[in-house]
């Protein structure tokens, strides 16, 4: 039998922490075969032979891989070549950083929240294959302050009023909302409490350091009529929510309550889920503070982490930095110094949550010298949308190392939502292992091609050289992350369609996608990203025919305003949803199922069900934060994005018809109505994929491509051939 000896990790994908007991390292070394065995089977998993060795580790303290053994020629694929392939020597590589982080406190709403234990498992194996050691576990918190406020004297109704919804807890951790969307069921803290065990176990045992929750200073009304001489300050409003849901109290930092609060909440979460040490809290994200003078900030401050400490002496603060980027203006060189030296040195580790795009540790002299992590942000509520800024991605964390006197400690994904542009977090992934950029990218998203399809083919090569020059390689202004796309926002005549890429890269890597479909049809990789880049062309489409409405309205062309408006709500759309109904990841009755799920009772499943539906479109009860966590599914793109275009085009039409201006806030008003019935509708809608992506994706192709690619693109968008 053929055998690779893997020290340490998993080759190149899985890492363990440089520090530990013998115990730690027998049981990390028993994770790592289990998970072979659950990546690539019973069988196949005996030829890998695992062990953990500390002393790889010990002279540099970073986490370190060795790979050796093995035997023939084959290349490494998603199917084991057998035998397997040689390993030239031993291979021995150490990571630049101490640090890899994976999660966005807002992930685990816009993905995480109905999550059962086998989808968290798959969660958890990924990170450990792709080097993640540090990760935010904060589950099951709610139980704990229930237990918490029921001990200080609150009622249940009083803390039933307070939470919020499961799909938007984590803005009630933040302090920017309570009382939406709930209140919590019973049933839902003790599976919460249940996964949260799960959960740590397994990343303890894969050695990564799960951050646990720790008291950021908000607390609910009801503490003031059980301790009527509290000090707190109301808040102002957050997300177009008015006070019945958002302006939070927070607790002075001089009150007697912040300390015993603090320490009671992490006293009871300790003792129930054990720790780590290292502990998140962000008390002022997107919330203006009650004062910005530089003693009230540092008082704030050292009061949280003085809450930690006590019952911790060796607690470490993981801060999102993202306060400091979102309100500049707030936030100058005082208040900043103010937060950053109230901690001390090294106790306070910075999340620079949106360094692709907007670093930080520039204008902040690196943290004043607090350890921070050059983070990647990518996605702002889970949307659908080809998108990444790799070039920024691949070139920031050596930057950032090379800063004067930089205290980074290591790289980080933190995207609000997943489940999206997966060759983004391949490349951030990778980086953590990097000491140095990728030298070529164009030759790294070749060979990513290969990798991922199991197989070298021009054309699909080709197609991703395409892409990564295109909506792969944002830059400037635009990159913010956020899919804006006229598709999935509620229409109007102001509406932007501007893109910073040459469509035709994202028409021409289609066509060369499909190019290759008959050689890659049975990769399952393969006719994702085919569905993927087919959803992104219509997309585009859903652009061009707007504008062709939008001009001919303008220009008072009924006839040519009722051919795009026609084809884009009665032919283009429904294309679009029949096309995602191919796959159960396109689906919104598969995202819905996942919400009834965790019910145990109709009642809860309708209930769940109606808070993720909230989520993805109105996000509040009068479109608060309207389609900011969009998503292009099947079925909501028939039900709800379409009706609303369905409006549009009839208001338009009626308004050149009678002879007047088209009334924009009348149609807000009636799409509203839309919106809001989508929202509370029961209708159950499909989990099972029904018909071929590939076939779809041609047919979707033929029709489109001559009609309006070249056609009017060609005059728009200066269509050419492009040579990858």
């Amino acid at each position: 039998m053929e055998v690779v000896t893997v020290a340490v990790a998993l080759g190149f994908l899985l890492l363990v922490g440089a520090a530990g007991s013998a115990g730690d390292e027998a049981r990390e070394a028993a994770a790592v075969r289990a998970l072979v065995a659950r990546l690539l089977g019973p069988g196949p998993a005996t030829n890998f032979s695992v062990s953990v060795e500390r002393s790889l580790a010990a002279e540099s303290g970073l986490d370190t891989y060795s790979l050796s053994g093995g035997g023939g020629g084959a290349q490494v694929r998603l199917r084991l070549p057998r035998p397997l392939p040689a390993v030239p020597g031993e291979l021995i590589e150490a990571t630049p950083n101490r640090y890899r982080y994976y999660q966005n406190v807002c992930t685990q709403s816009y993905s995480f929240v109905w999550w059962d234990w086998a989808r968290w498992e798959q969660e958890i194996d990924w990170m450990a294959l792709n080097g993640i050691n540090l990760a935010l576990a904060w589950s099951g918190q709610e139980a704990i302050w229930q237990r918490v406020y029921l001990a200080l004297g609150l009622t249940q109704s009083e803390i039933d009023e307070y939470f919020t919804g499961p799909a938007f807890l984590a803005w009630g951790r933040m302090g920017n909302l309570h009382t939406w969307g709930g209140p919590l069921p019973h049933s839902w803290h003790l599976k919460q409490l249940y996964l949260q065990h799960r959960v740590l176990d397994r990343m303890r045992s894969f050695g990564m350091i799960p951050v646990l929750p720790a008291f950021p200073g908000h607390v609910p009304k009801a503490i003031t009529r059980v301790f009527p001489q509290v000090n707190v300050t109301q808040l102002g409003s957050w997300g177009h929510f008015n006070c019945s849901y958002s302006c939070s109290f927070l607790l002075a930092p001089g009150d007697p309550m912040f300390p015993i609060i603090g320490s009671l909440f992490l006293r009871e979460l300790t003792k129930e889920f054990g720790t780590d040490h290292i502990y998140g809290a962000d008390t002022f994200n997107e919330l203006q503070p009650p004062s910005s003078e530089p003693s009230y900030l540092a008082a704030a401050t050292a009061a949280i982490y003085a809450a930690m400490t006590a019952v911790d002496p060796g607690a470490v603060w993981l801060l999102q930095g993202w306060i400091f980027q979102h309100q500049p203006d707030f936030w100058g060189p005082a208040q900043v110094k103010a937060v950053l030296e109230a901690v001390p040195r090294g106790r306070l580790l910075v999340l620079d949550l949106f360094a692709e795009t907007r670093p930080v540790y520039l204008y902040t002299a690196s943290f004043l010298g607090q350890p921070f992590i050059w983070c990647m942000l990518h996605n702002f509520g889970g949307n659908h949308g080809l998108y990444g800024t790799l070039e920024a991605v691949n070139w920031g964390p050596k930057a950032a190392r090379l800063f004067p006197n930089s205290s980074m400690v290591g790289t980080g994904m933190a995207p609000e939502g997943i489940n999206q542009n997966e060759v983004v977090y391949a490349l951030m992934a990778e980086l953590g292992w990097r000491k140095d950029p990728v030298p070529d990218l164009a030759a790294w998203v070749t060979s990513y091609a290969d990798r991922r399809y199991g197989v070298s083919l021009g054309d699909a090569e080709a197609a991703w050289r395409l892409l990564l020059r295109s909506v792969y390689n944002c830059s400037g202004q635009m990159c913010s992350g956020h899919n804006r796309s006229p598709l999935v926002k509620r229409p109007s005549l102001q509406m932007n369609t501007t893109v910073w890429y040459n469509r035709s890269d994202v028409f021409e890597a289609w066509r060369l996608l499909l190019t290759a479909a008959p050689t890659l049809a049975a990769s399952p990789t393969f006719r994702y990203d085919l569905l993927d880049v087919t959803r992104q062309a219509v997309q585009e489409l859903v652009s061009l025919y707007y504008e062709e409405a939008r001009t001919a309205y303008l220009n008072k062309e009924l006839v040519s305003l009722l051919r795009a408006g026609g084809i884009l709500v009665y032919e283009l759309l429904p294309d679009l949803d029949n096309l995602l109904a191919t796959d159960g990841r396109f689906m919104l009755g598969s995202w819905l199922e996942q919400a009834r799920a965790v019910a145990v009772s109709e009642t809860e499943a309708q209930f769940y069900e109606q808070n993720s539906r909230y989520q993805l479109t109105l996000w509040g009860p009068t479109g608060n934060i309207l389609d900011y966590a969009n998503k292009q599914l099947a079925g909501l793109v028939a039900d709800y994005y379409a009706p609303r275009w369905q409006l549009f085009m009839e208001m338009l039409a009626n308004s050149l018809t009678q002879g007047i201006p088209f009334q924009q806030h009348q149609f807000d008003q009636n799409a509203f109505q839309l919106e809001q019935a989508f929202v509370l509708s029961v209708e159950r809608y499909p989990s099972q994929p029904q018909g071929d992506t590939v076939e779809l994706a041609k047919k979707i192709f033929l029709k489109y491509f001559p009609r309006q690619v070249s056609g009017s693109l060609r005059q728009t968008d200066h269509l050419k051939p492009c040579s990858p």
